[in-house]
């Protein structure tokens, strides 16, 4: 039987440090993980904890290719059964929007293959998330096939009470999962 692969992409946020138990939550339900990292997600959570949680190798520099006979980003994006970018600053959801591949996570979206299922879960501030931009951006991913799933409700690291916290990794893996489900992959 195929493991699903999942490429989690995960942005900078402070909410970056939950990609750990998602990656692990990921991972223990069989799917093969290959976690993408922005540079400035990397300050938030290490690349060796998501590897050694993923048991696979973490990608951090859309311009690093290990293997000579690989474009990294083009083969990962080959292989993905589903993309995932968890968190999902306001900054890397406007990025993939407008084309902008500038990083690991941006470049691997541009790549994919129209078919692949693509969520998106939104971490930022209350006001950034109401902003008219991020939901003009969020409205466009919608449109080409991205689905949301929508932060919730709470007090948030910066002292604001509202929507925007990223979505638990409990409902983040609910979604994998249906999305999976409903490709039969």
């Amino acid at each position: 039987m195929k493991r699903p692969h999942i490429l989690l992409g995960v942005s900078a946020s402070i909410s970056a440090y939950k990609a750990a138990d998602l990656t692990n939550e990921l991972a223990k339900k069989g799917y093969l993980v290959d976690v993408l990292m922005t540079r400035n997600a990397t300050k938030f959570i290490t690349p060796l904890t998501l590897q050694s949680l993923s048991k696979r190798p973490v990608y951090t520099d859309v311009m690093a290719e290990n293997q000579p006979e690989l474009i990294t980003h083009i083969d990962l994006a080959k292989k993905a059964d589903l993309f995932l970018v968890a968190p999902a600053t306001a900054n890397t959801i406007g990025k993939i929007a407008n084309g902008i591949a500038d990083d690991m996570v941006s470049t691997v979206a541009l790549a994919l293959h129209p078919g692949t299922p693509k969520l998106v879960a939104p971490a930022m501030n209350t006001y950034m998330y109401q902003n008219p931009a991020n939901q003009k951006n969020l409205d466009y991913l919608k449109e080409i096939g991205y689905k949301e799933i929508e932060p919730r409700e709470a007090m948030l690291a910066c002292g604001d009470f509202g929507r925007g916290a990223l979505a638990t990794v409990e409902d983040i893996v609910k979604a994998v999962d249906a999305e999976l489900a409903a490709q039969e992959i």
